[in-house]
């Protein structure tokens, strides 16, 4: 009876899951006490922030889900070396998203500085811009730490916007984020700079982490967060037809470099105060402007100039209008990253500061997923040290990670933590030899060689 009790409420529980909103049950809520940490300059060992990680509470009304979150992510934070001074700080946030999202049939609305949507875990999103401009008026940047205020102010209107992706990428940490005076945030794709095919920094040498979720080639990315108009935001991989044929394939940007050596002219023909030119101190890239959209018809995988598509995708079966954090085919975060330079949709979502309607709280109703064996790995391996689990994809609830010596003795247990994707072992004081690691949710073990 009790058995039976058992399954009808786990039944009910999937399928009140199931008819939910995936803006509703799809954020990494933390039941079990989870804390950020960070680093600092010159220490390679994580400093627990004693701040919880990851979502707090999620809750929902008619229109709109409300997230209340601390901003601060499961995986080590920082440092950030190009000066900037902050840490990853509690940011007691409510973010407010539509749960009805839909298409803006007028001019659309473009993305601005600051927050523009919200990862699963509660960081918050940026666009491709870092508040830097160049001033025509006295051919030098403007705006931001370290520069004279732009003519106008920071909402005036500039002809060349500098890209942060490109100009600020000695100040991103591991995990590809910085703060904003304690706003740490993403303005690309969260997954850790060194499990990219191309490794262009190297941070995670000293100052090791990962990030929300790793690139599987093989699958359809996971949900990773919503952009302010209520559209979901998957990784990098999906399905290369719109309609969820096709098999899976790296999703494309529309965006590339233009041809130019000056800076004189927008891609639309349109002219613009001069830029500096093209050259080692600015080069390609440097400035928003220097891209242009080029359509690809008939080519489903590549997105539209809000960097998104209409398609299915798991969460949306009868199929959504998506956002993709576009990567180059090493990996590397492509222009415009993730949502811009304008949105897709009516934008009503924000950052708030109390709930003012009628809502439910969503109880977390995530289940430990099966494992096969290509979904997770060891290395290096064989190893004197220190050996890596890495998990594939995006980790919903922790998963306890075991390493076993021969005798089948347990000698270590340690957990990949909600919103990150990888674990540790020092296994220096181990004796050398033949042990197993085994990842809940995979009934099978790997061999890992301790020399």
């Amino acid at each position: 009876m009790k058995k039976t009790f058992l399954t009808l409420a786990l039944f009910w529980i999937a399928l009140v899951r199931a008819q939910l909103n995936p803006a509703i049950t799809n954020w990494l809520i933390n039941t079990t006490g989870l804390s950020g940490s960070h680093y600092v300059q010159g220490n390679s060992t994580p400093i627990n922030d004693n701040v919880s990680a990851n979502v707090q509470t999620v809750q929902y009304g008619t229109n709109f889900v409300y997230v209340s979150t601390t901003g601060v992510p499961a995986y080590v934070t920082g440092p950030f070396l190009d000066g900037n001074p902050s840490l990853t700080a509690n940011q007691n946030a409510i973010f407010k998203i539509p749960l009805n999202p839909s298409a803006n049939t007028g001019t659309l609305t473009n993305t601005t500085g600051g927050n523009i949507g919200i990862f699963i875990n509660g960081v918050a999103l940026f666009d491709y811009r870092d508040g830097v401009a160049w001033n025509t008026q006295t051919n030098a940047l403007c705006g931001g730490p370290g520069f004279p205020p732009c003519p106008g102010g920071p909402a005036a209107n500039m002809s060349w916007n500098r890209d942060a992706v490109l100009a600020e990428k000695p100040g991103f940490d591991c995990s590809k984020g910085h703060p904003a005076n304690g706003n740490y945030h993403h303005h690309q794709n969260p997954s850790a700079f060194k499990l990219d095919l191309q490794v262009i920094s190297t941070i995670c040498d000293l100052y090791d982490a990962d990030g929300l979720y790793a690139i599987d080639a093989n699958q359809h990315s996971p949900l990773i967060g919503f952009a302010y108009d209520g559209f979901p935001i998957y990784g990098a991989y999906g399905f290369k037809n719109a309609d969820g044929t096709g098999g899976i394939t790296r999703i494309l940007s529309g965006y590339q470099l233009r041809n130019i050596n000056a800076r004189t002219h927008w891609a639309d023909g349109t002219d613009v105060p001069d830029g500096p030119a093209v050259s080692s101190t600015y080069p390609l890239g440097y400035f928003r402007e220097d891209y242009e959209f080029i359509m690809h018809p008939g080519q489903e995988e590549y997105l539209d100039a809000s960097n998104g598509r209409f398609c299915v995708t798991p969460e949306y079966p009868n199929g959504t209008y998506c956002y993709f954090a576009t990567v180059d085919e090493n990996w590397n975060s492509a222009y415009p990253y993730v949502v811009g330079p304008k949105f897709h949709g009516v934008v009503s979502g924000a950052k708030v500061t109390s709930i003012t309607e009628a809502v439910t709280t969503y109880t977390n109703s995530a289940e430990l997923t099966a494992l096969s064996a290509n979904d997770w790995q060891v290395w290096p391996n064989p190893t004197g040290n220190i050996a890596m689990v890495q998990v594939n994809g995006l980790t919903q609830i922790s998963r306890k990670v075991m390493l076993y010596d021969a005798q089948g003795r347990l000698v270590i247990q340690k957990e990949v933590a909600q919103g990150s994707t990888i674990v540790y072992f020092e296994i220096d004081t181990l004796y050398q030899g033949i042990y197993l690691v085994k990842v809940e949710g995979d009934s099978k073990a790997k061999t890992l060689i301790i020399q």
